[in-house]
């Protein structure tokens, strides 16, 4: 009996090590080590930021995908700005002359997403050619009437943070409003009852998967990384939006209530899975819905808003997961869930397998990497 207590104990403090360890967030030279590792194998694959992307058709590469690479591609440069970094995205935007897939009238949010980084770098160099189409683009929404643009969660992040940033490049809060009236319709109006559960506070991905639609376990379907989206836009948002505008309390308590709702539903592994509130449906590990939660907790700690000693264990934990897991030797990243819009789509997603595009769960990495860099 006395040797069982013996060892009953040292497992325990054995098991505690291990959770400790799992918690502990990395030293700055860790993070910047496996950011530019991951960072550097896709420059390496694609040395020509302007080539098209080829999956099933032809795209031209300053879709929303490679857009959202870029978002993480500057946060990297923000932390670690090396010359290659800006004269890789400079040259992706003069590529496509700083234009828009769709051109200056296109009304998706997707095609808009590149304008995120487009004003990023004439906030830097302010050349007019650089925000010119975003600006005359989503000068056009705000004029329309209307405000059903938004239908499906992933829209929000894609165009929501350009319009904070026109706001901010111009001190014109006609962009604030209408950002404002195109979120405000898809939270409560969408899908019949808008697609924001306020019970809950997560969101379904579109009007398909509101109720009485159900996940196997009889629970809503919430997406993991459409919710991603919608937290990351929060924080892209909240980061440059003045505290006077009068939304600004909105948007600060959906993302605090939604910090709260994902950390209940982290898995043990510290990753969540496609299917938040079932996780036998398509379960396993996924990094970009994870990604983009560890680079929301991450931001909310640092600013204040969120409460250390709860968040950010649940974000060094993800993250070291993350790259246990999931990091190659060359920097290629696995158990990324390929494009669509819910659990099933993009399967099966392991460690060996090659989404559709490799940019934007590379991107949504690069975020979170950047961010914990920042809490250092």
């Amino acid at each position: 009996m006395k040797r069982t207590g013996i060892l009953i104990v040292f497992l325990t403090f054995f098991l505690n090590i291990c959770t400790v360890e799992a918690q502990r967030l990395p030293s700055k030279k860790q993070l910047l080590t496996v950011l530019r590792l991951a960072n550097n194998y896709f420059m390496n694959e694609w040395p020509d930021p302007g080539k098209p992307v080829v999956t099933n058709k032809e795209r031209p590469s300053n879709l929303w995908t490679r857009a959202v690479y870029y978002e993480g591609l500057m946060a990297l440069y923000a932390i670690d700005p090396q010359k290659k970094y800006y004269e890789y995205v400079v040259n992706w935007g003069e590529k496509h002359q700083w234009g828009l897939w769709g051109g200056t009238g296109t009304k998706n949010a997707d095609n808009q997403c590149c304008g995120q980084t487009y004003i990023d770098l004439y906030q830097i160099d302010k050349k007019s050619e650089r925000i010119r189409d975003i600006k005359t683009c989503i000068d056009r929404v705000v004029e329309k009437d209307g405000n059903e643009a938004w239908s499906w969660i992933d829209a929000i992040q894609m165009a929501m943070p350009v319009f904070a940033r026109l706001g901010a490049v111009y001190g014109d809060k006609k962009y604030s409003d209408k950002m404002y009236a195109l979120y405000a319709f898809t939270k409560n109006n969408h899908g019949g009852n808008g697609l924001y559960n306020k019970e809950e506070h997560l969101w379904w991905r579109d009007k398909d998967f509101v109720p009485p639609y159900k996940e196997p376990n009889g629970r809503n379907c919430y997406w993991s990384r459409g919710n991603g989206w919608v937290f990351a836009a929060l924080v892209r948002v909240l980061d440059i939006l003045p505290k006077s505008d009068p939304h600004y309390n909105e948007y600060l308590q959906d993302f605090k209530d939604m910090a709260a709702a994902l950390l209940t539903v982290q898995q043990p592994d510290g990753l969540w899975t496609a299917s938040l509130l079932d996780p036998g449906h398509y379960g396993g590990k996924e990094i970009t819905g994870s990604a983009l939660f560890t680079y929301g907790f991450a931001w909310g700690v640092r600013r204040g808003i969120l409460d250390r000693s709860r968040y950010l264990p649940a974000a060094s934990k993800a993250w070291n997961t993350m790259v246990r897991d999931a990091v190659h030797k060359n920097g290629f990243l696995g158990y990324v869930q390929g494009t669509g819009k819910e659990p099933k789509d993009g399967q099966p997603v392991t460690y060996a397998s090659r989404p559709d595009f490799e940019d934007y769960g590379l991107g949504c990495f690069l975020l979170a990497g950047s961010e914990l860099y920042r809490l250092r």
